[in-house]
């Protein structure tokens, strides 16, 4: 993906979902894209209020006839503010079903959610709306936290040499093309508990220092074929800790306002969830977090 076309962004028409749609529509007026606002209601819970409620059918059409018009209203002030031409689209069924549909009826190059509303994006928790659409999507999500105020000025990119660690770093040039990269590699060492009963800590200190430098020199080494420069490079030893508590970490030390994650890692399992790393880090992150779907081969 060399540019972004279409954007779909998905509203609950909350103060908070808000600053996703903001995200998005400078997102599309950067980079001349179509936006589409979808709002989503919950086909189970409209055909609980059309059978709890006399007249139910009516009731039911009045609350779609209300979210049109806020979607509507939503869309139109998102549309002044950015000088943008915004398609509207009101979906009924599960969303993040819909979301998924819609973005591949309409080619989406990049789906843009919230994470805190209420309703549709209800706070960040693993196992969340947003971390589903994430996980069911095949195209890159990107899950806003922060109001947008400026573009991406720093862009932290975990690097673990998988397939998805090249694709992650075009997608943040794509998505972020004037911020500074910030690339790191968490240090795991494999199998350090079990050598701390056999090995003395001088040799497990050794094994900490050779896998740090052999991770460095891996580190510069991509850097180079993707064309970084080296003083973008970061790298972080292991600490004993997990890797997302470091990427974590570093997003804050580095001041980033954008992660950019693969969907998976080396250690992937199955090919329908998100990696573990990848769930922490956007339920522990503090910035905005967008998520590759895409390797390169």
């Amino acid at each position: 993906m060399s540019e972004m076309r279409s954007i779909l962004t998905a509203t609950d028409l909350s103060g908070a979902s808000r600053h996703a749609a903001d995200r998005a529509a400078r997102l599309a007026q950067a980079n001349g894209a179509q936006l589409t606002l979808v709002h989503a209601l919950v086909d189970t819970a409209l055909d609980d209020l059309r059978r709890l409620i006399g007249d139910g059918d009516q009731a039911r059409s009045l609350v779609e006839r209300d979210a049109r018009d806020r979607l509507h209203a939503q869309a139109v002030q998102l549309g002044r503010r950015h000088d943008l031409s915004i398609t509207e689209q009101v979906a009924i069924g599960n969303p993040v079903q819909e979301l998924a549909r819609l973005a591949d009826a309409i080619d989406a190059d990049l789906l843009v959610t919230g994470t805190r509303g209420a309703g549709f994006f209800r706070g960040v928790v693993t196992g969340s709306t947003a971390e589903r659409v994430a996980r069911r999507s095949a195209r890159p999500v990107l899950m806003v936290r922060q109001a947008a105020h400026e573009p991406y000025r720093r862009v932290l990119v975990p690097v673990d040499f998988s397939p998805w660690s090249a694709a992650s770093i075009e997608l943040a040039r794509l998505v972020a093309p004037g911020a500074q990269l910030v690339l790191m590699h968490a240090v795991e060492l494999p199998f350090e508990g079990r050598l701390r009963m056999v090995a003395s800590e001088s040799q497990i200190a050794r094994y900490r220092d050779t896998a740090t430098s052999e991770a460095k020199r891996r580190l510069d080494e991509f850097g180079a074929t993707v064309g970084l420069r080296e003083d973008w490079l970061a790298i972080t030893a292991s600490e004993r800790a997990d890797p997302w508590m470091q990427i974590v970490q570093q997003e804050l030390e580095q001041d980033c306002d954008l992660i950019v994650i693969g969907k998976h890692g080396r250690h992937v399992l199955e090919e329908l969830l998100l990696g573990s790393t990848t769930r922490m880090v956007i339920a522990e992150g503090s910035a905005d977090v967008l998520v590759s779907t895409r390797r390169t081969s």
